[in-house]
């Protein structure tokens, strides 16, 4: 996958996953369209009442509250685009001022005894489905509020003036108590049933990342595989031709000793290759069990040199207690061993890999003297092909850069991190890098007791 690749995954799925987590999102439109069909029918009933029924009612001041909200869409049309969305505070106030306008139109025409006191209920339930819910309650409390005002004050109902229709009290307190129980079921309901539907969206993107992160690893291990395989018969002429270079060249000279060099990190290179090309006779290691720090010591060995310190100490947290014995497991084995070669690589003269242990956790700690992590990648190290520029520290690069390149200044991939991250994560692990007050870089990898140093190696299921 190239750079472009995975950016345009993180560009597809991130959304996904930061659309979940953030509710209360709801656009404009949305709410204008519904404040339009509320007065459009608000006026139909005060029509048909007035001029159809003949029943006398306020008109003019009703017909003033219906031209209100119809001038807040207007208004609210002409200053935000169609697409605009509402936080959590601003869809409150505008709903709140629904139910405060209905409230006034309750008030007018005959308080909770108007059957249209149900519509109460609508802008607490959209509140509940879109809102948190603080909002939530904020919005419910005005509504109640606002019915329990008008059941006691308001204007009479609107009515034939040859009948008389006086509702007891009994059966408006009736009317008071269902609406505020509707209210409330509808508004618990909506609320569970947009939560449930959050988390499952919330759930469906995390599924997403995990599907796209074991897509790219597996793209790796494929790339891995041919590799190997395409590089074995290069790297074998180039060990031939070094072995027959030595051979000629006169004993002592400082070329001879740069060709000896040069063949054996031509073999090291091969056995790399070897072991990528069959990756089931890693786990043949995952049988064996080793002291935390022999482990350790037995991965920095190979990156050990006379002009670097590799030390492994170990920091119990209770001197009695034993050091864990934990499994040999490819992951293991290669996740620290990528985060410690490439400490070795930058750090200026040591590195110190320290193992700690306690009844409930372990953590391994490699910490360098180089010049630290880049501040424009320390963010976002562990991601793929996130990179420092040339002669930044940046664990994990893949060196790529041209052959007289010091060691630690050459250009990389940005996969080395990626794949130590994912691997030692395969284990359980938790990975963290940062910049030290005392300079330098330091990467820290977590586990629970029992996920490396258990029963079962972390390279293999129950079931094997």
């Amino acid at each position: 996958m190239t750079n472009a690749e995975a950016q345009t995954e993180r560009a597809r799925v991130l959304p996904v996953a930061r659309a979940s987590a953030v509710r209360g999102r709801v656009r404009l439109r949305t709410l204008s369209n519904l404040r339009w069909m509320a007065t459009g029918g608000q006026t139909t009933a005060l029509f048909v009442v007035y001029f159809g029924f003949g029943y006398p009612l306020p008109l003019t001041q009703c017909l003033a509250c219906v031209l209100f909200s119809a001038g807040l869409n207007i208004i609210l049309a002409l200053r935000y685009p169609p697409s605009h969305r509402l936080t959590n505070r601003e869809a409150t106030v505008y709903l709140a001022y629904d139910v405060l306008q209905l409230a006034a139109l309750l008030y007018l025409t005959g308080g909770i005894a108007n059957p249209f006191a149900l519509m109460f209920i609508a802008p607490v339930v959209i509140a509940a489905s879109t809102l948190n819910l603080g909002n939530t309650l904020i919005l419910g409390a005005i509504a109640l509020t606002a019915a329990s005002v008008i059941s006691v004050a308001h204007d009479p109902l609107p009515w034939s003036p040859t009948d008389r229709l006086d509702l007891p009290q009994l059966y408006q307190a009736g009317l008071w108590a269902s609406l505020v129980l509707g209210i409330g079921f509808t508004s618990v309901y909506a609320w569970r049933i947009a939560s449930e539907g959050a988390r499952m969206s919330a759930g469906l993107a995390a599924t997403q990342l995990a599907l796209a992160r074991e897509q790219r690893m597996s793209a790796l291990g494929a790339l891995a595989t041919a590799a190997a395989h395409e590089l074995g018969s290069p790297l074998g002429t180039i060990a031939v031709v070094a072995h027959e270079l030595e051979r000629v060249m006169p004993p002592g000279s400082p070329e001879a000793e740069d060709v000896r060099l040069l063949r054996g990190q031509a073999e090291r290179c091969r056995m790399i290759l070897m072991r990528l090309a069959r990756p089931e006779e890693g786990l043949l290691g995952a049988t064996a069990r080793l002291p935390l720090c022999a482990l350790l010591d037995d991965i920095a060995d190979t990156y050990r040199g006379d002009d670097l310190e590799i030390v492994i100490a170990a920091a119990p947290a209770n001197r009695n207690e034993p050091q864990p014995q934990v499994w040999r497991a490819p992951e293991l084995l290669h996740g620290l061993g990528n985060i410690i070669e490439n400490a070795a690589d930058f750090a200026r003269a040591r590195v110190r890999v320290e193992a700690s242990w306690s009844p409930t956790a372990l953590r391994v700690t490699v910490e360098d003297d180089g010049p630290g992590f880049s501040p424009d990648i320390i963010e976002r190290i562990g991601e793929p092909y996130i990179t420092s520029r040339p002669g930044d520290h940046a664990l994990g690069d893949t060196e790529l850069g041209p052959p007289t390149a010091p060691m630690g200044k050459r250009e990389g991939m940005g996969l080395g991190f990626f794949i130590a991250k994912t691997l030692l994560e395969q284990t359980g692990g938790t990975v963290k890098a940062i910049n030290p007050a005392g300079g330098g870089a330091r990467v820290s990898v977590s586990w629970l007791r029992g996920e490396i140093d258990g029963e079962t190696s972390p390279s293999r299921t129950p079931e094997d």
